[in-house]
Parts: C-alpha cells; sequence; structure tokens
C-alpha cells in the first residue's frame, strides 16, 4: 500500500507530513517507556524482520497481490510507540535506497501504514485480551483479529486522504468499495503471518511479547474454605539472554529477503491494481530515487535477477536494522539516563 508520488496534491501531503512528524514526536516519547531491557535489543530486529516479510507479496485474487504492512505485529512484539518507530524505519529504508512509497508522499505513507495500522490493531488487541481468557492462545487470536482489521483500517483512511486531496476525478464511493475490497482480503494474510509470529515468540520466550505482558496470574495456594496462603517471597530471577531469539529472528529476515522474496507474487498490490484499474495513477510521478543503486529492490548492474534481488533484499535487512537498533539504542540511553537521573531527587524526598 505504499503510495507514490502524485497521488495526493502538495497541500494534503504537507498536512500529512506534519501528522506524520508529530505522531513520530509522540512515540519518540512514548517508546521510551517500553523500551526496556526486553525490548530494546528485539526493535532492531522487529522492524527488519517486517521489511523482509514486505517483501513476500503473496496473491490474494486474480491479478493482485498483498504484503504484510506490519502494524499490528510490531505493536504487539514492542509496544505501540515502539511498533510506530519500527513502520516509520522501514517506510523511511523503502522510499529512501528502494524508491518504494515517493519521498513527497512519506508523510502519507507514515500516517497510513505505521500510525493507524499500529493504534487501530492494538486498541483492538488490548480490547479482546482483556475479554479472552488468560492463556496463550487468547494472544495469538487477538493478534490474528487485530491483524486483519488493521489493513482494512489503513484502506479506508487511504481513501479519506484521497478524497481530501486525490489528483485525479474518480468517484471517492468507487475508490472506497476497490479499496476495502481487496484489502479484506489482504488481511486475512496479513492475520496469518502476524498470528504465527506472535505465537513463535509466545512459544519460546513469552516475556518478550510486549502485549502479553502482565497476562499470567501468580500461582495462589488456597485451604479448603478458599483462604489465600501466603507465599514467601522468591529471588528475583536471572535476567534471560534474548540472543538465540535475536539469532533465529535476524537468520529468518536474512532467508526470507535474500531467498524466499524470489518466489513472492509478481502481480501488482492493492493499492496499485486499484489505481491502475480506475485511473488513480494517471497522474503519478517518477520517484527522485528511481536511479538508486537498489532501486525496485534490484543491485544495479548485478545481471542474475535472483542475485540481484537477493542482495537487495539482504542489504535492506541490514540497512534497517542498523539504523532501527540506533534509534532505539539512543532513546534506551536517554531513558537509562533520565533514571539515573531522578535517584538522588527520589532519596531526598
Amino acid at each position: 500500500m505504499h503510495v507514490p508520488d502524485g497521488f495526493v496534491d502538495a497541500p494534503v501531503s504537507l498536512a500529512t507530513g506534519a501528522v506524520a512528524a508529530a505522531a513520530v514526536a509522540v512515540s519518540l516519547r512514548g517508546a521510551r517507556r517500553e523500551l526496556d531491557h526486553k525490548a530494546a535489543p528485539l526493535a532492531g530486529l522487529v522492524a527488519a524482520f517486517v521489511f523482509a516479510v514486505q517483501m513476500l507479496n503473496f496473491p490474494v485474487a486474480a491479478g493482485t497481490s498483498g504484503h504484510l504492512l506490519g502494524g499490528a505485529l510490531a505493536a504487539i512484539l514492542v509496544g505501540p510507540f515502539t511498533g510506530v518507530l519500527c513502520i516509520s524505519v522501514v517506510l523511511l529504508m523503502q522510499a529512501v535506497l528502494f524508491a518504494d512509497g515517493g519521498l513527497t508522499a512519506l508523510g502519507v505513507n507514515v500516517s497510513d501504514m505505521a500510525v493507524v495500522t499500529t493504534v487501530v490493531a492494538y486498541a483492538v488487541f488490548r480490547g479482546l485480551v482483556k475479554v479472552l481468557p488468560r492463556r496463550r492462545p487468547s494472544v495469538t487470536a487477538a493478534a490474528f483479529a487485530a491483524a486483519l482489521v488493521s489493513v482494512p483500517a489503513a484502506a479506508c483512511a487511504f481513501t479519506l486522504i484521497y478524497a481530501l486531496g486525490g489528483t485525479t476525478d474518480v468517484p471517492i464511493g468507487t475508490v472506497f468499495t476497490a479499496m476495502a475490497g481487496v484489502h479484506v482480503l489482504i488481511g486475512i494474510g496479513e492475520a496469518a503471518i502476524t498470528a504465527l509470529t506472535v505465537g513463535a515468540v509466545m512459544a519460546v520466550r513469552p516475556d518478550l511479547v510486549h502485549g502479553a505482558r502482565g497476562l499470567a496470574r501468580p500461582l495462589e495456594l488456597r485451604t479448603a474454605d478458599g483462604t489465600v496462603i501466603a507465599r514467601p517471597e522468591e529471588p528475583a530471577a536471572a535476567p534471560r539472554s534474548h540472543r538465540r531469539v535475536l539469532a533465529a529472528g535476524l537468520v529468518a529476515a536474512l532467508a526470507l529477503a535474500g531467498f524466499v522474496s524470489y518466489y513472492a507474487s509478481t502481480s501488482p498490490d492493492g493499492l496499485e491494481k486499484v489505481a491502475h484499474d480506475k485511473g488513480i495513477d494517471s497522474k503519478e510521478e517518477e520517484h527522485a530515487a528511481k536511479d538508486s543503486p537498489l532501486a525496485d529492490y534490484q543491485v544495479k548492474d548485478v545481471g542474475d535477477e535472483r542475485l540481484s534481488g537477493g542482495l537487495a533484499g539482504v542489504i535492506g535487512v541490514g540497512a534497517t536494522l542498523a539504523v532501527g537498533t540506533g534509534v532505539f539504542v539512543v532513546l534506551r540511553r536517554r531513558r537509562d539516563r533520565a533514571a539515573a537521573a531522578s535517584v538522588p531527587e527520589t532519596e531526598a524526598v
């Protein structure tokens, strides 16, 4: 659902850019609360993994494909504020390095694919986990439903943005019907990928899933009449290493982007198909980075298509991991410095 340059006029592009900038600023502050010793190492990997999976277009209808948006997955794994930042980093890397998604439309894409999907998905997810049984399968089921809803929500958000600043004279009702219809189908694929990934992490390290924290109830000992017996204090467990999970996630991302992506569907995605069929793309502009060495996910001057695409995917995963990790490490350090600075004041009180 990457919106190219020319679909939305300049005033609305600027307005969505301001919305995106404000959302990122709020998320930078909110992420400091989420990026503890568990989430901080995982967040950069989540961004790289989303980048990799977005290269895997899957068929959803005749001549149409879809790909992961990732807002639900990121929000559930590392938190909603950090999730917005993860998807924003992915979109920035795609626009600058791979000419995927317009540069003037970056605000539109961040507002739609990073903010809307993350906020909607996390709201649905939190609402469901509160009413479902407090068990691990409930987290997976809630993740499926949240991801399923987030994709049509993003399609509706694009329709609204296009209604305000579309550059072609296409009836909004026609755009809405086409976008909502195909993205409901894409949402099923998004839901399956999200649920499988969250379920896999839950199976090995449920403590790393932000959305699952606080769901486990402590074991209680009761007498025959129901009185709770106080349990002695237990020593805190030593922190568990994240290295195996991080290594496994990185290997998976590299394999998906470097090898599996070659077998992805070549059909246009939902927005591309609707834009072509309805004439929305008649005002599309050439991407400013169309001559990038990595444009269209191919390494320039590498003749073998499979090798070229695989190398581009591996480079993209590495670049996204580096930028994302850098952002989250800085935020984590600022959180630690702020916490350390507040200690003397607390002791004085």
